[in-house]
């Protein structure tokens, strides 16, 4: 895993090569610029991101804004497989250099399923704005709303196909805002004008997957209950503790909440 970082790290400064041919930067700077590369040590890896900020910011005279998908994915995995521990070390180091401790970044977005403020790794970035699925801000942000989707048909030629699309790519809720829908798959329906699983084998379940085997029989009922459209009830925490997956009966279902498996039909406060 570390390896891949790396290498991700590395490629990442291979787009910014161009400020070695500059005047910019300090023979030192360079030197740290030269260091990045696969096989790399954790103490340059963990630096990098903050590193290469300050080197585009001296360049642009511009503060720079971080992108980073799926932060959780590498966590998952480590989860998975026993080295949490070691992983989690890591990028709690990287992320407190990239997005606390860093004067040259102008704002930072990070985006993964899993919400682990309690962890380690977000312990020192006390400024973060967690929004989640429950959230009523950016409510229709993560997906198609009906009224786009059904605009988009009309465009297509397709106005007679709402309740088939609807029926397959509608189901997700965020916040209090229901109906909305799968945009990749809205726009693969788009495209090749047929009814798919587009979204099938886009991502990993296998976090969910032990998570439900783990569980015993009484799990997997109430699995196979929610498969043929029935509902359940459960408690939800939005934090999820990975170090607690094994332990909480209702971390699966927060974590399926979160990864948009399953959806809030009823709400109640139990405070």
């Amino acid at each position: 895993m570390k390896d891949k970082l790396c290498q991700i790290l590395s490629d990442l400064y291979a787009e910014y090569d161009f400020l070695l041919d500059d005047k910019v930067l300090t023979d030192a700077e360079k030197d740290f610029f030269a260091r990045v590369c696969d096989g790399m040590d954790e103490t340059v890896a963990s630096a990098a991101l903050r590193r290469l900020c300050a080197f585009l910011y001296k360049y642009y005279h511009k503060r720079v804004i971080i992108l980073l998908d799926e932060y959780d994915t590498p966590m998952q995995e480590a989860y998975l497989n026993g080295y949490w521990e070691e992983l989690s070390d890591f990028i709690r180091i990287m992320l407190h250099a990239a997005f606390k401790d860093n004067p040259y970044m102008e704002r930072g977005i990070l985006t993964g399923i899993t919400r682990v403020s309690k962890e380690s790794v977000f312990s020192d970035l006390n400024n973060l704005k967690v929004v989640t699925v429950v959230s009523a801000k950016y409510e229709t942000a993560f997906g198609f709303t009906e009224a786009e989707v059904f605009a988009a048909l009309e465009e297509y030629g397709m106005s007679d196909r709402r309740e088939e699309v609807k029926q397959w790519y509608d189901g997700f809720k965020f916040g209090k805002h229901d109906n909305i829908y799968n945009p990749w798959s809205v726009i693969n329906y788009l495209d090749e004008g047929g009814c798919k699983a587009y979204w099938a084998n886009t991502a990993s379940n296998s976090l969910a997957g032990k998570l439900i085997l783990a569980g015993g029989a009484s799990r997997q009922l109430v699995m196979e209950d929610l498969l043929m459209g029935k509902t359940m009830q459960t408690q939800i925490e939005e934090e999820i503790i990975f170090t607690q997956l094994d332990r909480k009966k209702h971390a699966v279902w927060s974590l399926l909440l979160a990864g948009g498996y399953l959806k809030i039909v009823r709400e109640e406060n139990l405070i």
